[in-house]
């Protein structure tokens, strides 16, 4: 967003610049229901929609349908930054198989990096009016099953409708997966009614993106277009779902309604982190993109060696950017594609292998300040991050 000036004078503003070549990152791909499918000349649904505008949406799909999720989480994400996004509209017929049906769609996607399923939410409710079990874990889990075998792609979850925090933390305890975050509780937007707070979360992905890089953690943006949440969290609440990979939003006295935590649901440490694991989806995505062109090409040390710069040129702007922590670039990462790694029995499959090493800025969670009373006064020392 750029800043109002009143008065005459000299404003310094920090830019950061993106990588050279990087990705488009913060795109979601929304799956959900509408009142009405574009159509096609065969009639048949036009899908998936690019939208830039949250007027598209009602252009399209007409006005959002009053018992689904949909519309407020495309709303939700350009109130809070977004750019672009893919609407993937489901099958009419709300059941299980629809979310399945849309998840191929998406597949063939490579222009997103994020999947968000608020309508999940919608097909809960209707299994629960028919006295279904709640199918809500299970969708979810395959969305994250979606997103770890694509590679490329980051879920965004919603915590179910009116949970107390031992019930988010069950639904937490089924769900499994690296490429993922659980968001709770759910947010209440203007026009009155509560809903998931994907969308909005996925707006501040986008806008973090753009602003510093998928190295910043998205959180600690006050959310626009809400207004109040469903839950109001404690300290000592929070202490416990945060150490589970449950991001709270919280609301803060004169400071909003916040994304307040930036884990994944991974129970792997390497991995705790979202914007550690965005870090590595990204860099995926350009090794990719910009290194299909050596494919079929002759295997010796010339492309061992091309790749090496390109990929030392790539890391060496994460370094720039501060998304990699070092002093130096030896410090912050290593690539490396010789013969060691690529020895006559692997160029006989075909095969270019190339190591790389990462090392990636952690977020300052916990940022701890000492106080030390002693004889000779108060000294405040920090901020520091406990090892």
């Amino acid at each position: 967003m750029t800043p109002t000036y009143l008065t005459p004078g000299v404003y310094p503003e920090e830019v950061f610049l993106a990588p050279e070549g990087a990705l488009a990152t913060g795109v979601p791909a929304f799956l959900g229901f509408v009142a009405q499918d574009p159509l096609d000349a065969q009639s048949k649904p036009v899908r998936p929609q690019t939208l830039t505008l949250w007027a598209e949406f009602e252009q399209r799909f007409g006005k959002p349908l009053p018992d689904g999720y949909l519309g407020p989480a495309v709303r939700g994400f350009f109130d809070n930054g977004g750019q672009v996004c893919y609407v993937v509209t489901l099958s009419t017929a709300p059941t299980a198989d629809a979310l399945g049906a849309g998840l191929e769609i998406v597949a063939s996607l490579d222009a997103i990096d994020l999947v968000c399923a608020p309508d999940i939410a919608r097909l809960a409710r209707l299994a629960r009016l028919r006295g279904d079990p709640d199918p809500t874990a299970i969708l979810q889990q395959r969305v994250l099953e979606h997103c770890d075998a694509a590679g490329d792609r980051f879920a965004l979850l919603d915590s179910g409708a009116d949970l107390g925090v031992d019930a988010v933390q069950a639904q937490r305890a089924e769900l499994t997966g690296i490429n993922g975050a659980l968001y709770y509780p759910w947010v209440q937007i203007p026009d009155g009614p509560f809903a998931p707070p994907c969308g909005h979360v996925a707006g501040v992905y986008a806008s973090t993106d753009r602003r510093v890089g998928t190295h910043k953690a998205p959180a600690n943006d006050a959310l626009q277009g809400v207004v109040d949440l469903q839950v109001n969290l404690s300290d000592a609440q929070q202490g416990l779902l945060n150490p589970e990979g449950i991001n709270c939003l919280r609301a803060f006295p004169g400071r909003g309604i916040r994304v307040w935590g930036a884990r994944t649901l991974s129970r792997d440490p390497a991995w705790r982190y979202v914007n550690v694991r965005r870090l590595f989806l990204t860099a995926g995505r350009w090794i990719a993109r910009n290194l299909a062109d050596s494919v079929l090409e002759p295997n010796d040390q010339r492309l061992w060696a091309r790749i090496g710069r390109a990929l030392s040129s790539y890391f060496s702007d994460l370094v720039r950017i501060g998304a990699l922590k070092g002093a130096t670039a030896q410090e912050a990462f290593y690539v490396k594609c010789d013969a060691e790694t690529n020895p006559p029995e692997v160029r006989d499959l075909g095969q270019v292998v190339t190591e790389i090493g990462l090392a990636p800025a952690l977020p300052g969670e916990f940022i701890v300040v000492r106080i030390v009373h002693a004889a000779g006064g108060v000294t405040i020392t920090g901020p520091g991050l406990p090892g």
